[in-house]
């Protein structure tokens, strides 16, 4: 690829793997610190359900020698790293004999595409108001926008979602207050359930594009007003150029490099803020997997689906990271 030389790649190949390296770490050390226990739990759970359990402590001692919790801790973390590498992420704990790749392969379809969709309409969207109110030419109404598209900023994505249920949901009922598709129609490439996918995933990606919209709204407008008056701008509206191709293939594209990298940087943000959303919809993605294992200590699971998020989100920051030459023919990392 123009621009990208072998060692740069190879650097940024081997920084991917250290960031996974060290965040499998971190996640299989913080669960371990948490009040409580797994096998307490499914324990508790049963005797809420049964009134009684008998034999406790024998299950609790087979159930601790099946997932080796009694071993050394240096040795649940060699054989958690195995596991992880190859992705055989093991039971989960509070919901055996259920994998939990599986559960997380049943889950992860929906994330992706709340996040793809929520994500593609904030950036594109903020962006072109961005830009539209730093360009000179621009409208003066659409100037005055900015206001409006900062009003929601600083709204976690999980306040939004609550307001918006109250609002779209209970007020207008226009909209389901949860869940993902409606119960009775079958799972399918049919219109029927498409539309009903669509329905009840718009307010979830709604507060998750309010909230973040404004944000690329004001750091475009300020990369819009900072490229005025370069050099290229000039030559391109001498050359007697139309306004809007100066706008879209010099201003703004010149100008979007930055806000490329600050999507690469909130990623991170981004999944995060879902994870909540996804809990206050009771949207079946890996948000809700997610706030289950922490509300169970299910260790297995909590790793599975934060590995899974971390390698994700530093997949999405390194490809961002290797198209820099292509949205920018200036930038290069090759040796002059």
């Amino acid at each position: 690829m123009r621009g990208l030389t072998k060692g740069y790649v190879l650097r940024r190949v081997g920084m991917f793997f250290l960031t996974i390296w060290l965040g499998a770490t971190v996640i299989f050390f913080i669960p371990r610190l948490m009040p409580g226990d797994a096998v307490q739990a499914v324990i508790s759970r049963m005797m809420v359900q049964a009134g009684r359990v008998e034999n406790m402590e024998q299950i609790i001692k087979a159930w601790r020698e099946k997932f080796g919790l009694d071993d050394p801790v240096g040795v649940q973390y060699l054989r958690y790293m195995g596991n992880m590498m190859t992705f055989n992420m093991d039971y989960s704990l509070a919901y055996f004999p259920a994998r939990v790749d599986e559960m997380i392969l049943r889950s992860i379809p929906w994330t992706l595409g709340l996040l793809t969709v929520a994500t593609v309409i904030s950036f594109v969207a903020g962006n072109t108001i961005g830009a539209l109110m730093g360009w000179r030419f621009a409208p003066d109404f659409l100037r005055k926008m900015l206001p409006f598209s900062l009003v929601f900023t600083s709204v976690p994505f999980f306040m939004l979602g609550m307001l918006f249920i109250y609002i779209f949901a209970y007020g207008l009922r226009l909209f389901e207050p949860t869940g993902a598709y409606a119960r009775g129609i079958p799972a399918g490439f049919t219109s029927e359930y498409i539309l009903t996918v669509i329905h009840h995933g718009t307010l979830p990606a709604l507060a998750i594009v309010v909230a973040s919209m404004g944000f690329w709204a004001l750091g475009m407008r300020g990369m819009m007003i900072t490229s005025e008056g370069e050099d290229y701008l000039i030559l391109a509206q001498a050359k007697g150029l139309r306004p809007r191709r100066v706008f879209w293939w010099y201003s703004v594209r010149n100008a979007v490099l930055p806000q490329m990298t600050a999507l690469a940087l909130s990623m991170g943000n981004i999944v995060a803020g879902s994870i909540l959303v996804e809990y206050i919809f009771a949207y079946p993605g890996t948000g809700t997997l997610l706030y289950q294992g922490i509300v169970n200590s299910d260790y297995t699971l909590i790793q599975g689906v934060v590995f899974v998020l971390i390698t994700a989100t530093s997949l999405a920051v390194l490809m961002i990271d290797l198209l820099y030459p292509v949205l920018d023919p200036r930038i290069t990392y090759q040796k002059r």
